[in-house]
């Protein structure tokens, strides 16, 4: 886990106490994520930058709470969030993604009415897990036999 000394967002901290969240880098993220059971991972891009990071700091704890804790939570600093965005593949800040036993389960990233993460919260914790969205990288075969296309 990451340096819990470094400041948090006085509403990241917020966060943190309300749900016990584990405050992670790239280094702890995975030892983190695998242990049995169901985790929200919160991807947390620098409040300056992103001012919908706050909101979400105060709609995970209400989640976590509307889901009766059903599930951990971890937060990744802004540093570790960029770094592991790509493997999740998510297109806006902020996000979270769901992992059941370190596998992904699905997310939600940007900011949406209550109704809709309330949804999206039960649709992910009964879903299976499946492979990661990732990033829309075009790949390109070099040994592949010469096509018509």
């Amino acid at each position: 886990m990451s340096d819990t000394t470094e400041a948090l967002h006085p509403l990241l901290d917020r966060l943190v106490r309300e749900t016990d969240a584990a405050v992670l880098d790239t280094e702890s993220v995975d030892a983190w994520a695998q242990p049995d059971g169901v985790a929200m991972l919160v991807f947390a891009e620098d409040p300056q930058r992103y001012k919908e990071v706050l909101d979400l700091a105060v709609i995970v704890p209400e989640l976590h709470a509307a889901a009766q804790r059903s599930f951990r939570v971890g937060l990744l600093r802004p540093e570790a969030a960029r770094t592991l965005a790509p493997r999740y593949g998510f297109a806006r800040w902020p996000a979270f993604v769901m992992l059941r036993d370190g596998l992904y389960l699905g997310g939600v990233d940007g900011i949406r009415d209550w109704d809709v993460y309330v949804a999206e919260l039960h649709r992910l914790l009964a879903a299976e897990p499946s492979r990661p969205p990732g990033v829309g990288i075009a790949v390109k075969a070099t040994d592949a036999a010469p096509s018509c296309h």
